[in-house]
């Protein structure tokens, strides 16, 4: 029987380069709940300049995570906002136990549950290709994929013009290092989440439009009105 919630606080997990972003936004427009990326966020500290941002570029340049307590309090701030009172779609948090310990205790501080944990299961020659293949624009931040969604004019953002370029922490020995960490922090995240019963798993290697309806036929959870 299909499950009936009153809101969805879901959690996307999956290596660098699974799909989670675009599973996130996809899941975000269907149940109408927001987005929630820390990555997106710490990016935008790094675009601005601020002390966070020039703390958290030199860790993510290097395939490092940014701390615990930092993430934490931008996560609180977002999921206390009105909208998201039905729910958030979570995209790069919890990273590890610890994390998961701390959004137990920003949920249960906001009066809600957690109703799901999807992981997207990814090969790693095949993460590796696909950060290969991607660009950002060092304008705006917008991502691109040369072989799935390239720009219409190469090497320029469709949106602002700006140049694109390969990330710092996209190229393959970072990924490589960054998969290494995703192994070592997530594993027992994902054995947490399983022994609670929350965790669905879906093959993420398919393509993107079958990756979501496994997610949506895994989760079982349209949000009630």
């Amino acid at each position: 029987m299909t499950s009936i919630y009153r809101s969805l606080n879901l959690i996307l997990l999956g290596p660098p380069g699974s799909g989670k972003g675009t599973q996130a936004r996809v899941l975000a427009e269907r149940y109408d709940v927001p987005h929630v990326s820390t990555g997106d966020m710490l990016r935008d500290e790094v675009r601005r300049g601020t002390a966070l941002g020039r703390q958290a570029k030199e860790m993510m340049d290097r395939g490092e995570l940014v701390p615990d307590h930092v993430v934490a309090g931008i996560v609180l701030r977002r999921l206390d906002q009105e909208d998201a009172t039905r729910g958030v779609i979570l995209d790069g948090y919890p990273r590890n136990v610890e994390q998961a310990g701390v959004l137990d205790g920003i949920l249960a501080e906001l009066g809600r549950t957690l109703e799901r944990v999807a992981l997207i299961s990814v090969p790693d020659g095949e993460i590796v290709r696909r950060l290969g293949a991607r660009r950002s624009c060092t304008a705006c931040g917008r991502v691109y994929n040369l072989e799935l969604s390239p720009p219409s004019k190469p090497g320029a953002c469709d949106g602002c013009g700006g140049p694109l370029e390969l990330r710092d922490d996209d190229r393959e020995p970072v990924v490589r290092e960054r998969l290494r960490q995703y192994r070592e922090k997530t594993t027992p995240l994902v054995e947490f989440y399983r022994a609670r019963g929350l965790l669905v798993e879906v093959d993420g290697a398919q393509k993107m439009e079958a990756v979501a309806e496994a997610i949506v036929e895994a989760i079982g959870a349209p949000v009630a009105g």
